[in-house]
């Protein structure tokens, strides 16, 4: 019986042996994938290029939210000396611009996510291009995207924002 436990426990220490040995032997690396998103040029550029295209309508939008304060106001303020009818077309203003407004928000946040996607979307595919260039000229076995916790010796988050930049634009 002995024998047949020190022989299992020889096994075992030569399968952590031979696990160690070859854990030596695999080339991991990980990529932040968050921080490449809000650090590499493409990305950035993308937020820029957003930021433009949407700027009239969120000024628009801020028009319209100026409008609604003051039909606000002047209803607060003159409610005393207007007539039923007057005040009541002025409520019924009011209610039309705020409906109005919210729409108008509304379909700029689905426009606004729809095209952050999209761009995400494209420089997400440029950065997983170069992860696999970078993988394939560096030889690593495993890279991963995104961890809990993420040793600098393995990190090749600032190779993969380096190359981004380096990369022409589409």
């Amino acid at each position: 019986m002995k024998s047949i436990n020190f022989a299992l426990a020889a096994a075992a220490l030569a399968v952590a042996a031979i696990n160690v040995e070859a854990a030596d032997q695999i080339k991991i690396g990980v990529v932040n994938l968050e921080r490449v998103l809000r650090e590499a040029v493409p990305a950035i550029k993308a937020q820029k290029k957003l930021e433009k295209e949407f700027a009239a309508r969120e000024q628009e939008i801020q028009k319209v939210s100026k409008q609604i304060k003051d039909l606000q106001t002047t209803l607060e303020k003159e409610n005393v000396t207007l007539s039923e009818s007057e005040r009541r077309t002025k409520e019924q203003e009011l209610a039309r611009v705020n409906l109005d407004f919210q729409r108008m928000q509304r379909e700029f946040r689905e426009d606004a996510n729809l095209r952050r996607n999209e761009e995400l979307a494209s420089v997400f595919e440029r950065a997983n291009k170069v992860v696999q260039e970078i993988a394939a000229a560096e030889k690593f076995d495993l890279i991963l995207q995104d961890a809990v916790y993420i040793s600098p010796r393995i990190d090749i988050t600032d190779k993969v924002i380096k190359a981004l930049a380096d990369m022409p634009a589409k």
